[in-house]
């Protein structure tokens, strides 16, 4: 769905949010979101990390 935006949609959409959030919350919430995305992509990390990790190896097995 989102592939279709394109980028007249973008920037409607950009155009929306400072008409709603206003200029000065708008670096704020681009902030947290920048945050809960590196959170995210750090916590999947360590999630295959783990799972990497107690997989038994060659020599374990024998």
């Amino acid at each position: 769905m989102l592939s279709n935006i394109g980028f007249p949609g973008l920037i409607l959409i950009l155009v929306i949010a400072l008409i709603v959030f206003g200029p000065k919350k708008l670096p704020e919430i681009g902030r947290a979101f920048g945050q809960t995305l590196k959170e995210f992509k750090n916590s999947t990390r360590e999630l295959t990390a783990d799972d990497d990790d107690k997989k038994p190896t060659l020599k374990e097995i024998k």
